[in-house]
């Protein structure tokens, strides 16, 4: 065994040395020059060079070495297919060579002094589905890199990617591209309901007042200088590493790299060094700012690319970062803690900035509100409401606002009585949250239920264990993804499943692949918005297509699972035998990569799969042959069979869980599991609903996986219930044919 592979391993997995050379430079080149300095030393390297694509010429141009002629920086290029640096990124491919000046494809520049060094290994360098570049190692010795030194390379790249492609996109605007810049409040107002719990404080208008800083006029007369604009970066890049390490106390999937583009555009000489040069020339520090940071937001707004539009967010962030640090200021940020924030447009990651700051509940106007920051406010146990009046965006800022987020209502200025009664139902709330539930779950005729627990974070771990959830149904890995600006590398994926399987300490732990797409749409995958997005290219659709992306994630899990028991993996959206096979294929073949190149992992997971496909109900005896255990996701089994968007009000009247189909749906699968042994869990809406779990127990599930909060009322449910009259009221709704019958037999379910 090559004996550097330790080294490699526990070194390209050290976040803190990694974020040190993202946040530790003064600008993109010596960011560059860092990262090829801190890769030569790992790998033992005599040479280590990047290489990144210049998207407009199609060439890939040498940007940063350790150990060439460093004269040769941004003089050699070469083209996309050409020598072993073009065949690398043309094919997406590692490339090793014992003898690199002997191979036919080498390609040779008279001015970079590399003809001391033999062995030669590049892999490229992408950013999601886009190619950026190449980096190069080389050695003197012939024959010296191994399949170790690949793997670490391409561990080192996956974390670095993101930054690399923020560095190259800034250098490729380039110096010499032209800089021009072309009431009366009601007492109450009924909202639509994004989350859960109650709030209220003082409004916070978040978009708007944070934007006229950009925007609007200068209304203050104090003169600012060079040295006022340098003490707000410097305040600003500070402002950003307190907040990236605040993120990493409260939620550790963000622990990563999750203001790279904040930083990267930080370090560029054509960012802040041209709002230095214009302040120098005479322009008013806070108009320079704001001069280059419209021509920074025209520049992205225009990209062809829908992840790179997506970056308009960051530069406005940053630049008002940057005008609000000013010392002396008129524009210093309100204090946010214990406020209400009114915003037009809001994504996760400005959730969780906001969460950082302190915020007590969230108002999002007009437009819609995605499942995933919906998901994401309820774990946090931040109130959203979705309200269309565009009011809101004007209150007075000495407004109270309440939130009841469970019912969608605002108040505005409430009475003492209201505030009190608010108080009080909140106070009840917590309560039957932390209220002691027996450790296990017995029905009224002694028949054992398992209670899992559904978790989107891994903050959520305490409050399932606290509430005797008997180990986690479903994990869903969705949210290191979307709260990135890039995809999470294998190092930081694996940082994040070792602390759920560590924490959960040996109990069963469910973990489900990627469910991307459909309306949690990852913006820098590269994909243009689908017309039928639930449709469209989701789930384990999108992680068969992107096998490199899919195998980083399986070998991360592989590896968080070493030496623990109780393990489970699960594939989303699955809709045949083959794509099961191929999927399962994926996990041998990670396997066995892991287990050639000698790195610890667990071999015996059990493998599963979600049903939420009509189509695999025809065929689920033999789905039950292969799988380990089934798991049935009711909210997209009953979407796809009635053909009905939930959350369309239009069509809301035909999502029917009671639908006879959807009854002997569940009720096939739940035979086809007991036939073959294995298990079978639903960790849909429906088991939480007091509606439909006398059905789901009444057919034979025996384990249900709800949200932390359900457990409670779950279990006292279950407790007065009797399985054997369950199962009497399940065979007649098996039997009935028309929606209007089983709407009748549903009133006359047991209830506990």
């Amino acid at each position: 065994m090559n004996t550097r592979e330790p080294d490699h391993l526990n070194l390209l997995c050290d976040m803190a040395e990694l974020t040190t050379i993202v946040t530790g430079n003064s600008d993109i080149e010596t960011f560059l020059a860092s990262t090829a300095t801190l890769v030569a030393q790992h790998l033992k390297a005599h040479v280590c060079s990047i290489y990144l694509v210049e998207a407009m010429e199609n060439r890939l141009v040498l940007r940063a070495t350790q150990g060439l002629n460093p004269e040769a920086v941004n003089r050699v290029t070469m083209k996309s297919g050409e020598g072993l640096v073009g065949q690398c990124f043309k094919n997406g491919s590692i490339i090793r060579e014992g003898n690199a000046t002997q191979s036919p494809r080498f390609k040779y520049f008279d001015n970079t002094g590399e003809d001391p060094f033999n062995s030669f290994l590049c892999v490229p360098i992408s950013s999601g589905v886009e190619k950026i570049g190449v980096l190069v190692v080389q050695h003197r010795e012939l024959d010296h890199f191994t399949l170790f030194d690949e793997r670490a390379l391409r561990t080192a790249m996956t974390q670095l990617a993101g930054a690399i492609d923020n560095a190259r996109f800034l250098m490729e605007l380039g110096p010499e591209k032209p800089l021009e810049y072309q009431s009366g409040l009601p007492v109450f107002l009924k909202g639509e309901p994004g989350g859960t719990g109650s709030a209220s404080g003082q409004v916070l208008i978040s978009s708007q007042d944070r934007k006229s800083m950009l925007y609007g006029s200068n209304p203050s007369n104090t003169i600012f200088t060079g040295s006022d604009f340098k003490a707000a970066v410097d305040k600003t890049s500070q402002e950003l590493k307190s907040l990236q390490a605040r993120f990493a106390r409260r939620l550790p999937e963000s622990a990563s790299l999750i203001f790279t583009a904040h930083f990267m555009i930080l370090k560029d000489k054509n960012f802040t060094g041209r709002m230095a040069k214009l302040i120098d020339e005479g322009v008013q520090p806070v108009s320079a700012v704001k001069k280059v940071a419209r021509k920074y937001i025209d520049l992205f707004s225009a990209s062809p690319q829908a992840y790179m539009r997506e970056k308009t967010v960051d530069v406005e962030d940053l630049s008002i970062r940057i005008l609000s640090n000013f010392q002396n200021s008129n524009t210093q940020k309100k204090t946010v803690k214990g406020s209400i924030a009114v915003a037009t447009e809001i994504y996760p990651s400005d959730i969780l900035k906001l969460v950082a700051d302190g915020i007590k509940g969230i108002i999002l106007v007009g437009g819609g509100v995605t499942s995933h920051v919906a998901i994401l406010s309820r774990s946090l146990q931040i109130p959203l409401i979705i309200a269309d009046d565009p009011r809101l965006l004007n209150l007075p800022l000495e407004t109270i606002l309440l939130l009841d987020a469970a019912q969608g209502n605002i108040y505005f200025n409430p009475d003492k009585k209201t505030l009190e009664l608010f108080k009080t139902k909140h106070q009840t709330e917590k309560q039957i949250k932390t209220q002691t539930m027996e450790s296990r779950t017995f029905s009224r005729d002694k028949r054992q239920v398992t209670l899992l627990a559904n978790i989107n974070l891994l903050s959520e771990i305490r409050l399932a264990k606290e509430l005797k959830a008997e180990g986690i149904g479903l994990y869903r890995t969705e949210f290191p993804f979307l709260i990135r600006t890039g995809f999470p590398s294998e190092a930081e994926q694996f940082l994040i499943y070792k602390q759920l399987f560590d924490q959960m300490d040996g109990m069963p732990t469910t973990v489900r692949t990627l469910d991307a797409g459909g309306e949690k749409t990852l913006a820098y995958s590269g994909y243009a918005r689908e017309a039928n997005p639930e449709l469209g290219l989701r789930s384990i659709r999108f992680s068969l297509k992107h096998k490199e992306i899919f195998q980083t994630q399986i070998r991360a899990i592989l590896r968080a699972a070493h030496g623990k028991k109780h393990i489970r993996l699960m594939f989303p959206l699955i809709s045949s035998i083959d794509e099961f096979l191929e999927a399962r294929q994926v996990v041998s073949d990670c396997t066995l990569d892991l287990e050639q190149e000698g790195i610890a992992h667990s071999n015996s997971l059990s493998v599963g799969m979600m049903i939420e496909l009509p189509s695999v109900l025809s065929t689920i005896d033999e789905f039950a042959e292969i799988a380990d255990f089934f798991a049935i996701g009711t909210n997209d089994l009953i979407q796809y069979m009635m053909g009905a968007d939930r959350a369309n009000k239009l069509v809301a009247t035909h999502y029917i869980p009671y639908h006879p189909a959807v009854n002997r749906g569940i009720n096939a699968i739940v035979k086809a599991a007991d036939r073959k042994g294995i298990d079978v869990s639903v960790c849909g809406e429906m088991a939480h609903d007091p509606n439909y779990i006398p059905f789901l127990l009444g057919v034979g599930v025996r384990t249900l996986s709800v949200d932390p909060q359900f457990l409670p009322s779950v279990q006292k449910t279950i407790m007065a219930l009797s399985l054997e009259e369950a199962a009497g009221y399940a065979k007649k709704m098996l039997a009935a044919t028309r929606v209007r019958d089983a709407a009748k037999l549903l009133k006359t379910r047991p209830i506990p």
